[in-house]
């Protein structure tokens, strides 16, 4: 009697580092493997070979993706790169000359093929049977989820690779995305984080052509896109906004609970010198007078931000005006990075002072004491309010959650002391009960 060996199920470790534009980008290749029977395993020994998705953004991150790929290679030995580092494959293959393939960002098909080549697919694989959920692989929890509505960047600001490694503006198609958005909430999400690398700008490239979603015409533009997100009954949280006049259209959706209070917007700086050597898109004067607009209209307003200082040719004179620009914000919630030359970046080539490294971590400092203490006052105006609470996490001594203030991985977090019965994805109405510079206690009413 003879017995057929039933062949094996091919395995592949992943692991997506970088910004939440490189996690929709592992979902996508992951969504693809799954859909040939791959199967996505949690450990180096346990795949038949290891994809990682790396980060080229600055100096620190570039250095944890080698280390990374370092680490695949001592424990497994069969390692494929891609993402953004793998723009320029010799600056991998220098350091770690075995990998089995180095690919740039978006380039999936040739992911997927790489995988190939190491570990077939099972020529008896049924993909009818084997089903990916409609929405594909995601990498979240199952109540949140990014939505990616292009790729590509046409500015040119002078610390930033990103055109470079993403190339211009390239906007899906607003079908598409609605539809992706609709798949996801009839899968149980209750909060869409839209990302780009400028919101804003979605469907400048096609001229802000017509599209359709279920049968009804769609301008490839950010107010109708917004506007039909907010059909949905989700939340809709906006990150990477520029402050174009055009986003004074949205306010209005917010302040009528169509979308989150919610704007993440890449202020940077507030010097006008620095800005002009930073070269920042639509960043004037002006920008003050408008956010006082946007919260006259829309008084729950939320804006999060992030600064680089010590920039090439920043003077302590420019760094006292960022910090009375601050005062004046009224921001309420800031990321804050210490320059660092990135290379292939024009600012390398200012020709502009280079700020010693102790003037930098002095002003990260100052920057950080002195927005805490806006963040913290802004947060205490919250005691005795009622927020809706989105809950993350259910431990044993409570839950934590988020408000429409907090987006994943960024913001604050609201606890919950106690045992309520919650489960991740409630949402759950709370009266804030106190608050320190970044996070919130509540209980539920």
């Amino acid at each position: 009697m003879s017995t057929t060996a039933t062949p094996t199920t091919p395995k592949v470790g992943f692991v997506s580092l970088g910004c939440p534009k490189a996690l929709v980008d592992s979902e996508r290749i992951l969504t693809q493997l799954r859909m040939e029977g791959y199967e996505v395993v949690p450990t180096y020994e346990d795949a038949d070979v290891v994809v990682v998705n790396t980060c080229g953004f600055i100096d620190s991150a570039k250095a944890e993706s080698l280390e990374v790929i370092g680490e695949a290679i001592k424990e497994n030995g069969k390692v494929i790169v891609t993402g953004c580092m793998g723009v320029d494959a010799n600056n991998i293959r220098d350091v770690h000359p075995s990998v089995l393939s180095v690919s740039g960002p978006q380039q999936y098909e040739q992911v997927v093929n790489a995988v190939h080549e190491v570990v077939p697919p099972r020529q008896d694989h049924n993909p009818l049977i084997d089903l990916v959920p409609p929405q594909g692989v995601k990498l979240t929890p199952r109540h949140y989820a990014y939505l990616k509505i292009s790729e590509g960047c046409n500015h040119t600001c002078s610390f930033c690779i990103i055109p470079s490694m993403r190339g211009k503006l390239v906007s899906r198609p607003v079908g598409e995305v609605l539809s992706e958005a609709e798949r996801l909430v009839k899968a149980g999400v209750k909060e869409l984080l839209v990302i780009s690398q400028d919101t804003s700008a979605y469907g400048v490239d096609v001229k802000y052509k017509t599209d359709f979603w279920n049968g009804r015409p769609v301008k490839t533009r950010m107010l109708e896109l917004c506007e039909a997100l907010g059909s949905l009954g989700v939340w809709v949280r906006l990150h990477y906004v520029y402050p174009y006049p055009n986003v004074d259209d949205v306010i209005p959706l917010m302040a009528a609970g169509k979308l989150l209070p919610y704007l993440d917007i890449p202020f940077q700086h507030a010097s006008p010198k620095v800005l002009k050597s930073m070269k920042r898109p639509a960043f004037e004067d002006k920008t003050l007078a408008r956010i006082k607009k946007w919260r006259e209209q829309c008084p729950e307003l939320i804006i999060r931000s992030t600064f680089i200082v010590g920039f090439p040719g920043e003077t302590e004179e420019d760094f006292q005006y960022l910090l009375d620009w601050l005062t004046e914000a009224q921001l309420d919630r800031v990321g804050c990075f210490q320059y660092s030359p990135v290379e292939g970046a024009p600012a390398n080539d200012l020709d502009l002072p280079v700020v010693p490294d102790d003037v930098k971590q002095d002003r990260w400092d100052r920057f950080m004491a002195h927005q805490q203490a806006i963040s913290s006052a802004r947060l205490q105006l919250r005691i005795g309010k009622r927020i809706e609470v989105l809950i993350d996490e259910v431990e044993e001594q409570g839950s934590v959650g988020r408000s429409f203030f907090d987006a994943p991985e960024i913001d604050g977090n609201v606890f919950i002391d106690g045992d309520h019965g919650f489960k991740p994805g409630d949402k759950v109405w709370c009266v804030v009960t106190d608050a320190d510079e970044y996070d919130l206690w509540a209980e539920p009413v």
